[in-house]
């Protein structure tokens, strides 16, 4: 039988253009979306091979109940994609708490809460891969998205943590890290935050960037969809995965600077170490560290 892939935020964007290209190679999909109606073509062109389902991402009720669902259907995930997710833009002191605290949700908790629900299964089948759609700024800092950044870097560390985690298992894990894509991200799924003087350097240009002509994507979600595919088979992936040539030189940018700044501040860094302490590496944490495996 073919693979079981779960995917988030099914019905539009760069998740709509995965799952079809997932159902045209092939595969049968648990499809969620808060509006899984919108998924009736898919239905009627891959009878049997896709299951879509209703979910709120940031409702434990219908995660379980999805997860649920995909097992009663096929009795295997073989492929999470936590892909749901939206953005807001605006200065970090104009966010409302509900807005704050919906980024959080849909954009970290909701995936966390997703994968944790998905992995007893996976460890059972001891096999899976699990592939988070954080971005480009879950490795590197934006302003006017303080709050949707904050939310995919603690994804994208999640990742990286769970991937050492899951490996002795069997499954695999990869954060996604795509920079900007000709989807809806900045256009109906953007909200903005209420105007807030003196930001204007900084916030109101990423704003007006957003908002203005000029803004033209450079990503194609459905080379994107292609490329999830080929990783899910891969038997080496990477634990990250930037995408798109503008998040190449986006983050290498960032961590040039990084670098620049670990050197000229470790002087001060190691300062502060105690007088007997030795190199780490030698030290029973250094090896530990050194010995855990990843992807």
């Amino acid at each position: 039988m073919s693979k079981v892939w779960f995917i988030t935020g099914s019905s539009r964007g760069l998740g709509r253009s995965l799952t079809e290209a997932v159902l045209a190679s092939g595969y049968r999909v648990v499809a969620t979306a808060r509006k899984p109606e919108q998924l009736q073509d898919l239905v009627a062109q891959y009878p049997g091979q896709i299951l879509p389902v209703r979910l709120d991402v940031t409702n434990k009720t219908e995660i379980k109940a999805a997860v649920a669902a995909a097992i009663d259907q096929y009795g295997r995930i073989d492929v999470l994609v936590n892909n749901a997710g939206f953005g807001i833009t605006g200065a970090a002191e104009a966010f409302t708490d509900e807005q704050v605290t919906s980024q959080l949700e849909a954009n970290l908790y909701g995936p966390i809460e997703i994968t944790r629900a998905i992995i007893p299964y996976m460890r059972r089948q001891k096999s899976g891969r699990i592939l988070q759609i954080s971005s480009i700024g879950g490795r590197t800092g934006t302003p006017g998205i303080t709050i949707y950044q904050a939310a995919k870097w603690g994804l994208s560390g999640f990742s990286e943590a769970l991937a050492k985690e899951l490996s002795p298992l069997g499954i695999l894990v990869t954060s996604v890290e795509p920079g900007g894509f000709r989807t809806d991200w900045a256009g109906d799924s953007m909200s903005f935050a209420p105007f807030v003087e003196g930001y204007e350097e900084s916030v109101e240009k990423v704003k007006h960037h957003f908002r203005g002509e000029g803004f033209v994507p450079m990503g194609d979600p459905r080379k994107a969809a292609r490329v999830m595919i080929e990783l899910s088979e891969n038997p080496e992936p990477p634990v990250h995965l930037v995408l798109g040539s503008e998040a190449v030189a986006i983050l290498e940018m960032a961590d040039a600077k990084r670098t620049a700044d670990l050197q000229k501040w470790k002087p001060v860094s190691v300062s502060t170490d105690h007088d007997d302490a030795v190199n780490f590496l030698d030290t029973p944490q250094g090896k530990m560290y050194s010995q855990l495996k990843t992807n």
